[in-house]
């Protein structure tokens, strides 16, 4: 167990690092959108403390796209004039004052889709332009292992508190943006503003994916069993993550 939780996340932000040195920050944010983390996350909950735990992080986790996404629209704003920690701070201001509103919110699986559906459709509208270009910078061993390591340490710190925070702020700590911070932050320090802002935009197509995850967790996990249930949510999300890429290009 140790070993997948140390390993799983890590690899997935190495997949996602190089696919935006290498096709760009379109496709780096289509994939950051995934749930690399919050998905490894509620399998270690269902395992570690039982379905009814993880049904109700799982419907907070689905409702987290919206503070997900106040993360990418303070960082995308603050970058275009400040550093990196500026930006971040920044951003980490917008992400707590969104968790700290939902976990006041009497959610439903039902509720948390609309918010985070509400929250994809108006997205695009406030987010800025991304401007500028950018190159194929490479990517320092150091800088990968830094990343990949940011990872694991959520992971352990979320499943290792999750009794202690309880099933509602274990669901949002699990969609704690430390992919995006960790993406956006490299990312800027190493191609400018304009690819972190094209990178943030374009997780928007991504959390159709995690959205659909969640939501199989949130309904299927009591019924269904965990193999039967995240099988389920992993095949759901792939093929929404596709769909949702297959009409990206035939609208762009």
């Amino acid at each position: 167990m140790l070993a997948l939780k140390l390993l799983l996340v890590p690899a997935f932000l190495a997949i996602i690092s190089f696919a935006g040195r290498r096709w760009g920050p379109g496709v780096a944010g289509w994939l950051g959108g995934f749930p690399s983390l919050t998905g490894p996350v509620l399998f270690f909950l269902a395992l570690e403390r039982g379905p009814e735990f993880t049904v109700h992080a799982a419907v907070l986790s689905l409702s987290a796209v919206f503070s997900a996404v106040s993360f990418g629209i303070a960082y995308s704003w603050a970058c275009m004039r400040l550093p990196w920690y500026g930006a971040l701070l920044c951003a980490y201001a917008a992400w707590t004052a969104a968790v700290n509103l939902l976990v006041h919110l009497p959610l439903t699986a039902a509720w948390s889709l609309g918010i985070a559906l509400l929250t994809l459709f108006a997205a695009p509208r406030i987010f800025p332009r991304a401007h500028g270009q950018w190159g194929r910078q490479p990517l320092p061993t150091q800088e990968l292992l830094l990343r990949m390591a940011a990872g694991a340490a959520m992971v352990l710190a979320v499943t290792g508190m999750a009794e202690a925070l309880g099933p509602a702020w274990t669901g949002l700590f699990s969609a704690f943006p430390v992919m995006s911070t960790v993406l956006a932050v490299f990312s800027q320090r190493a191609n400018g503003p304009g690819f972190v802002v094209a990178m943030l935009r374009a997780m928007i197509g991504g959390f159709y994916a995690y959205i659909s995850f969640c939501l199989c967790v949130a309904l299927l996990l009591d019924r269904w069993g965990i193999a039967a249930t995240f099988v389920t949510a992993v095949i759901a999300a792939v093929v929404v993550q596709g769909s949702a890429k297959a009409i990206m290009m035939r609208t762009a």
